[in-house]
C-alpha cells in the first residue's frame, strides 16, 4: 500500500504552482494593493470582493467567510478533494514525480476517486477524437460539415465520435487500467446484461470541462434514425459532473469573459462553436438544463460582478426560448451585471445564422440590443388584449409582481414606469405605487418566515471574532486600539518579519491581550520566531500554519498573512511604532497590576515584598518613559 507523500515533494509542489495561477482558473482576480489580488469568494455568495490572494506568500483568505489557506487548501475546498489527491493533481501539472514514504511510487488504482474519474474522461475524450477519423464516423463528419465546422474546428473543441458497438470504449479503458467500478461511477459506461457497456454509441461527442479545464462529462448528439434515444444525451449526475454546475465552453471562454466583462449564453454545443469561430470567444452554454443559480455563481466570479459587466442571452424566439428567457429574468437580480437578450432574425440560432449570413451576422447578433427585463415584460404583456380595460388590468396583475422582485428601489421605480408604458396606463404613479405595495408585501411575508438578516452582520463579524481554543480572556474587538495595534504587529511578523525581528521574538504571549492574537504569537514562537521568516517568508508561513492548534487559529493566521496594512509606508519606522505601542501597553498593564495588588493588601504587605514591588514599579516606569522618549531604540 502506498504511504504518505514525501514532505520535500509536497513543498516542491507548493513552490512550483503559483496560487494566483490556480485561483485564476476559478475566478477573476484584480489588484488589491500591497502585492495582493482580490476577487469574489467562491465559497460564499457575495457582491463585493472580500477574497484576497497573496502570490508572494502562497496564501488566500476571505474576510467575509473566513476561509483561508495555501494552494493545496484552496483546491481541496473548491473541488472537494483529499490532500493527497490535490498534491497529485498539482504535481502532474508541474511535472513533478512524487515519492511516497512507504511502498515507493503510488499505484494508479490507489489514487483518489476524482482524479481517477477525470483521467478516465480524458482517456475517453482522446479515444472519441481518434474514432472521428474512421470510416464509421463519416456520418458525424458530414453532420459537422453541414453546420460549417471543418476538421480544425472539431479538433479545437475536442469533438469526437463514439462507435456504434456495445463496448468499444469500455474495453479500451479496461486496457488502460480502469476498473469496471470506476467506469460505471464515471458515467462513461453503464450496466449491461453481461457487464458494463458503453453509455454513448454511434453519436458525435462533445467533451464538457469544468472551470479548471478538467473533462468531467460528455454531450452526445444523435446521428442515425434507428437511434431511439433523445436527440442529445448527457453524462448522468456523477461525483464530478453536476449539470447545474457546469457550463459548456467555460474552459475556453473564461479568460475572455474576465477580460471583456461580458458573457454570451447560448443554447447548444454547436452554437458555442459557431460563436467562438465567429470571434465571440465569451460564449458558453448550459448542458441539458435551464440556466440557473449555480451557473450565475460561476459567471459572477469571472465577471467580478461590476456595473459595466454584461450577460447576453441568445434564446430562440419560439415559445420554448421565450420561456427560457423568463426563467433567466427570474434570476436576473442575482447579477450586478446588466443582462440583455438577443434573438436572431427568423428565430435562427447562432449556428444557423453563421451558415446563412456569415460570421459578421453572429457578431452583430450579440451586440446588446434589448434589456432582458424589457423582453420579459413585453412577453408577459403581449398575452393580453391591451385595447380593453380588463386586458390592461390583467396584464398589470401578472407583470407587476415580476417588477416588484427588483431589489434596488431606483431601478424598480424606473422599470415600473416603463411597465406603465408597455401596458398603456397613463397614470405612471399608480403603477409605481402598485409595484411598491407588492414589494412591501413580499418583504412582510419574508419577515414572517424568519428574521431578516441585519445589514450590519458582516460588520459585526469583523468587529467581534470569538477566541479560539487556547488562551482565555475577552474576545477580539477590532474597535479596541490595543487589539488593532496587536493585529498590525502580527501582520508585520507574518508578512514582513525582517522589519520586526529580532525584537518581536522577545515578546511574550502575555503582551497580546486578545486571546486569538496570543494563540498566533505562540505559533510563531513554536517555529522559532519571526527571525525564521527573514530568509524565506513562504516556507516560514507554511511552518506557522502547521503549528496552529486548530482550524480557527489557522484561519486567523492566513487572514493576517494576506490582509493589507493600514499604514501608507510599511518601513522600519512603522514597525518600530507598533512594537513600541504593544510593549508600552504591556508595561503599563504590569504597573497597574502591581500597584493594584499593593492597594488591595494595604498595611498587610510584608516590608520586603513592599520594597520589591515598589522597585519593580519604579523600573517599569523608567522603562515606559524611555519607550515614550526614545521609541524603538529603547526596546
Amino acid at each position: 500500500m502506498a504511504g504518505r507523500i514525501n514532505d520535500d515533494d509536497v513543498k516542491a509542489v507548493r513552490d512550483a504552482v503559483p496560487i494566483d495561477a490556480v485561483v485564476s482558473e476559478y475566478l477573476q482576480l484584480r489588484n488589491a494593493g500591497g502585492g495582493n489580488l482580490k476577487g469574489l469568494c467562491p465559497f460564499h455568495d457575495e457582491k463585493s470582493p472580500s477574497f484576497q490572494v497573496s502570490p508572494s506568500k502562497g496564501l488566500f483568505h476571505c474576510f467575509g467567510c473566513q476561509e483561508g489557506g495555501d494552494t493545496i487548501a484552496f483546491v481541496m475546498k473548491i473541488d472537494h478533494l483529499q490532500f493527497s489527491e490535490v498534491v497529485e493533481r498539482l504535481a502532474a501539472k508541474a511535472g513533478i514525480t512524487l515519492r511516497y514514504e512507504e511502498g515507493g511510487y503510488n499505484p494508479s488504482h490507489q489514487r483518489g476517486e476524482r482524479i481517477r474519474l477525470v483521467e478516465a474522461h480524458k482517456a475517453a475524450a482522446q479515444f472519441y477524437v481518434e474514432q472521428l477519423d474512421g470510416p464509421e464516423a463519416e456520418i458525424g463528419r458530414k453532420f459537422l460539415a453541414a453546420r460549417g465546422f471543418d476538421q480544425a474546428a472539431a479538433a479545437h473543441f475536442g469533438v469526437g465520435y463514439s462507435p456504434a458497438g456495445w463496448d468499444h470504449l469500455t474495453r479500451y479503458l479496461r486496457g488502460k487500467g480502469f476498473s469496471d467500478k470506476e467506469l460505471i461511477a464515471s458515467g462513461i459506461s453503464q450496466d449491461g446484461r453481461r457487464g458494463p457497456i458503453d453509455r454513448f454509441r454511434g453519436r458525435l461527442m462533445w467533451p464538457i470541462s469544468d472551470t479548471a479545464g478538467d473533462i468531467v462529462g460528455f454531450g452526445a448528439r444523435k446521428l442515425r434514425d434507428d437511434d431511439n434515444g433523445p436527440k442529445y444525451l448527457n453524462t448522468p449526475e456523477t461525483a464530478i459532473y453536476k449539470k447545474s454546475q457546469v457550463l459548456y465552453g467555460i474552459d475556453l471562454a473564461k479568460k475572455d469573459i474576465a477580460k471583456a466583462s461580458r458573457a454570451v449564453v447560448v443554447e447548444g454545443y454547436t452554437d458555442v462553436m459557431a460563436c467562438h469561430l465567429a470571434g465571440i470567444t465569451t460564449a458558453i452554454a448550459t448542458c441539458g438544463t435551464a440556466f440557473g443559480g449555480d451557473h450565475i455563481k460561476i459567471l459572477r466570479r469571472l465577471l467580478m460582478d461590476n456595473g459595466s459587466a454584461r450577460v447576453i442571452f441568445t434564446f430562440d424566439g419560439d415559445a420554448a426560448g421565450q420561456k427560457a428567457a423568463l426563467r433567466a429574468f427570474e434570476d436576473d437580480q442575482k447579477f450586478a451585471a446588466e443582462t440583455y437578450i438577443a434573438i436572431a432574425p427568423d428565430n435562427m440560432d447562432p449556428c444557423d445564422l453563421r451558415l446563412a449570413k456569415g460570421d459578421e451576422a453572429v457578431r452583430d447578433l450579440v451586440e446588446p440590443r434589448t434589456p432582458l427585463f424589457e423582453f420579459a415584460l413585453r412577453q408577459i404583456v403581449g398575452r393580453y388584449d391591451l385595447e380593453t380595460p380588463a386586458g390592461r388590468a390583467a396584464a398589470l396583475d401578472e407583470a407587476a409582481p415580476v417588477v416588484a422582485k427588483i431589489k434596488t428601489g431606483s431601478v424598480q421605480r424606473e422599470v415600473a414606469v416603463q411597465l406603465a408604458g408597455f401596458v398603456g396606463i397613463l397614470d405612471q404613479e399608480y403603477v409605481v405605487h402598485r409595484v411598491n405595495q407588492l414589494a412591501q408585501w413580499a418583504r412582510g411575508r419574508g419577515d414572517q418566515r424568519g428574521p431578516a438578516r441585519s445589514s450590519s452582520r458582516a460588520d459585526a463579524k469583523h468587529q467581534q471574532i470569538q477566541a479560539p481554543t487556547g488562551p482565555s480572556g475577552p474576545a477580539l474587538n477590532l474597535r479596541s486600539p490595543a487589539h488593532r495595534t496587536e493585529r498590525e504587529l502580527l501582520k508585520l511578523a507574518l508578512q514582513r518579519p525582517a522589519l520586526v525581528s529580532p525584537a518581536f521574538d522577545a515578546y511574550g504571549m502575555d503582551e497580546f491581550t486578545a486571546p486569538p492574537y496570543a494563540a498566533v504569537r505562540q505559533c510563531i514562537a513554536e517555529v522559532g520566531g519571526a527571525e525564521l521568516g527573514v530568509a524565506e517568508t513562504r516556507e516560514y508561513l507554511v511552518q506557522v500554519l502547521d503549528a496552529t492548534p486548530n482550524e480557527t487559529v489557522r484561519k486567523l493566521v492566513t487572514e493576517l498573512a494576506v490582509e493589507v496594512f493600514h499604514g501608507k509606508s510599511i518601513d522600519e519606522a512603522y514597525a518600530g511604532e507598533h512594537l513600541v505601542k504593544v510593549r508600552l501597553r504591556a508595561v503599563d498593564r504590569r504597573i497597574d497590576d502591581v500597584q493594584g495588588s499593593l492597594a488591595r493588601l494595604g498595611s498587610n504587605v510584608a516590608p520586603d515584598h513592599l520594597a520589591a514591588a515598589q522597585n519593580e514599579v519604579w523600573v517599569l516606569q523608567q522603562y515606559a518613559q524611555s519607550l515614550r522618549n526614545s521609541g524603538a531604540d529603547a526596546l
